[in-house]
């Protein structure tokens, strides 16, 4: 087991999910002056279906962590490796539609943009790991 390369992918994980938290909670800092972040159009009730999905959003790699601190066998390390890559379309997609919101809000996209950066990285780890 290499340690090392573990370790690697655990922090670039930990990274992903600091990058999304602060995602989110930079949507709603506004908030504290004020202002209104309610979707335009929006009932005020979220659906609990984007509940559940954000849950899995933010559980998935969670559970990869884990995963990865404790096991390195191939047949994971294939999964780890599409895991990533799905991650990494994911982030790029949703900077690209972060784009499409008016005014564009361009402290989101650079944070955006780091996390996708960091995505492209555990997609190389994760592929060296999968070899």
């Amino acid at each position: 087991m290499d340690l090392s390369i573990q370790v690697q992918i655990i922090a670039l994980w930990a990274v992903f999910l600091f990058g999304m938290v602060f995602h989110s909670q930079l949507a709603m800092m506004p908030m504290l002056y004020g202002q209104d972040v309610a979707m335009p159009g929006s009932s005020g009730k979220m659906p609990v279906s984007h509940l559940w999905l954000m849950l899995g959003f933010y559980a998935i790699p969670m559970v990869a962590i884990a995963a990865t601190a404790v096991t390195a066998a191939p047949l994971y390390r294939m999964i780890h490796f599409g895991l990533t890559v799905v991650y990494t379309v994911m982030n790029f997609t949703h900077a690209a539609m972060d784009l499409g919101v008016k005014p564009i809000e361009w402290y989101q996209i650079a944070l955006m943009v780091i996390v996708f950066i960091n995505g492209i990285l555990l997609n190389i780890v994760a592929f060296q790991w999968m070899q």
